[in-house]
């Protein structure tokens, strides 16, 4: 979903995407990015870009090899899911908003099961836009199955 608000002279483009899981086959990945692709190289770059999303990918703790994308801020290893992700970010010259200010452990994890716990929600922008981002936080929702009997 892609969202373009003007605000006085600066127009926004909002992306919200969400990643095919690591269980799909290649060629739904491969797809989800040709996509992504084809909607960010519509966006001028005088326009402000925003992509926030669950990329369901680990872009790990460390930026070896995507110092100029990967702020060294983030959570756990790399997959290959991540490795997508960064390789995506560096071809658009963009920027993990996400791994660009040190948090404490549970402002990092965005999604956690009774037996992990991961960051896999990610906000990328253009790097001249770094300066419009202070900060980010995740906030992780937890969804509360009432007792419902029929």
């Amino acid at each position: 979903m892609t969202i373009k608000l003007v605000v006085g002279g600066l127009t926004l483009n909002i992306i919200s995407a969400y990643a095919p899981q690591v269980g799909l086959d290649e060629e739904t990945k491969r797809c989800f990015w040709e996509d992504l692709d084809e909607v960010v190289v519509s966006i001028p770059l005088t326009e402000k870009l925003f992509i926030g999303g669950d990329f369901n990918g680990h872009i790990g703790s460390v930026s070896a090899g995507y110092d100029e994308v990967h702020g060294g801020f983030g959570f756990g290893c790399r997959n290959s899911g991540g490795a997508s992700l960064l390789d995506f970010t560096k071809a658009f010259g963009l920027r993990v908003a996400n791994s660009s200010f040190p948090k404490k452990k549970e402002h990092l994890v965005t999604f956690r099961s009774s037996r992990a716990a991961t960051q896999i929600d990610f906000w990328l922008l253009r790097k001249d836009d770094k300066s419009s981002v202070r900060t980010t936080r995740s906030y992780q929702v937890r969804i509360l199955r009432p007792n419902i009997n029929y």
